[in-house]
C-alpha cells in the first residue's frame, strides 16, 4: 500500500493567536514548529506568514524570513520537510505581482494554486481571478514549482484543467481537497468521493476538513486510499471538545491513526518521489 504523506498547515491567514496560542506569527515560531512537525510524522509544511500583529500578509521579506530560518532550523536539527509555500494569504488586498514574488525569489518545492474565487463563509471574497491564475500557471511551468491545486468546490476541477492544459504545467498534478469551507463544498464523504472521481487518471490527492470536518475527513481519506492527509492550526484549532490543539499534536494523532490502518508514513524524500519533485529547495537556497 502506498505510503501516507502528511502535511502540516501550521497557521492560515485567518487563525489567531487569541482563538489558539499556539498559532505561530514569527519565523522563528513558524521554523520551530516545523522542526517539531517533522520529527511527528509531517513530510510538508505549508507556510502562510504574518505581521507582526498577526495581520495576514504576502510580503516578500517575510516570506523570505520564514523561509531562511526554517532552513536553518531544519539543517540544525537534520530534519528534512517540503516546503509549501502559500500565494494566497491575503488574496483581494494585494497585487498579483506581490502574489507571486516570493516564489521568483525563493523557487520553493511547492505553492498553493488555489483555483477559483468563491464567497468565504459568508464573510468575505477569496479572490483568484482569472489574471491571476494565468500568472500564477507561467511562474510554477518557469520556476520549477510543483503547484498544489487547492479543490474548494467541484468547478474549481475544470478551472484547474484549463490552466493545466494551457500552460503544459507538468502531469500528474497534486489535488488537495478543502472541504467544509462555508460557501465551499462540505465535508462529507459523498462530497470526496465524488470530487475524487472527477480527477485526471494518476493524479495524486489529499484531503483536509475545516473545523468540526478534520477528523471525519482524514479518517475518510485514509478509508478511501488518499495519497496524503493535510492537518494543522489553520484548519482546526481542537484536539478535542474544548481542547486546543498544537500543530504536533494533530501531526502526531494522523500519523498513529493512519498506523492503526496499517499505512505507513511517508518521508519528505519519498514524498518529493509520490510527488515527482526532482530538486530540494531548501538545500539549494543560499541566503544573500
Amino acid at each position: 500500500m502506498n505510503k501516507l504523506i502528511i502535511a502540516a498547515a501550521l497557521a492560515g491567514a485567518g487563525t489567531s493567536k487569541e482563538a489558539n496560542p499556539s498559532v505561530p506569527y514569527h519565523a522563528d515560531e513558524i521554523a520551530e514548529q516545523v522542526v517539531a512537525c517533522a520529527k511527528a510524522g509531517a513530510a510538508a509544511v505549508h507556510i502562510h506568514v504574518r505581521e507582526d500583529s498577526g495581520w495576514p500578509t504576502m510580503d516578500t521579506d517575510k516570506f523570505t524570513a520564514a523561509f531562511e530560518a526554517i532552513k536553518k532550523a531544519t539543517e540544525a536539527a537534520g530534519v528534512d520537510v517540503v516546503v509549501n509555500l502559500t500565494t494566497s494569504g491575503a488574496s483581494g488586498i494585494v497585487p498579483n505581482e506581490l502574489r507571486l514574488a516570493h516564489l521568483k525569489k525563493l523557487r520553493p518545492e511547492m505553492c498553493s494554486f488555489d483555483a477559483g474565487t468563491m464567497n468565504w463563509n459568508n464573510g468575505g471574497v477569496f479572490v483568484n481571478a482569472p489574471d491571476f491564475l494565468e500568472q500564477l500557471s507561467a511562474t510554477v511551468v518557469a520556476e520549477d514549482i510543483k503547484p498544489e491545486i487547492e479543490i474548494f468546490d467541484n468547478g474549481m476541477i475544470g478551472n484547474s484543467l484549463y490552466y493545466i492544459n494551457k500552460y503544459h504545467i507538468p502531469t500528474p498534478c497534486h489535488f488537495q481537497f478543502v472541504l467544509g469551507v462555508g460557501g465551499g463544498a462540505d465535508g462529507t464523504v459523498r462530497n470526496l468521493n465524488f470530487l475524487r472521481e472527477m480527477l485526471p487518471e494518476g493524479s495524486t490527492w489529499s484531503v483536509t476538513g475545516i473545523g468540526k470536518t478534520h477528523l471525519p475527513m482524514l479518517l475518510t481519506a485514509l478509508a478511501m486510499g488518499a495519497d496524503g492527509v493535510r492537518v494543522g492550526l489553520e484548519d482546526n484549532l481542537y484536539l478535542s471538545r474544548g481542547v486546543k490543539a498544537t500543530n504536533v499534536q494533530l501531526v502526531e494523532r494522523a500519523a498513529a491513526i493512519a498506523k492503526l490502518c496499517g499505512r505507513e508514513i511517508a518521508t519528505a524524500e519519498e514524498a518529493r518521489a509520490i510527488w515527482g519533485i526532482k530538486r530540494h529547495a531548501l538545500a539549494e537556497y543560499t541566503p544573500a
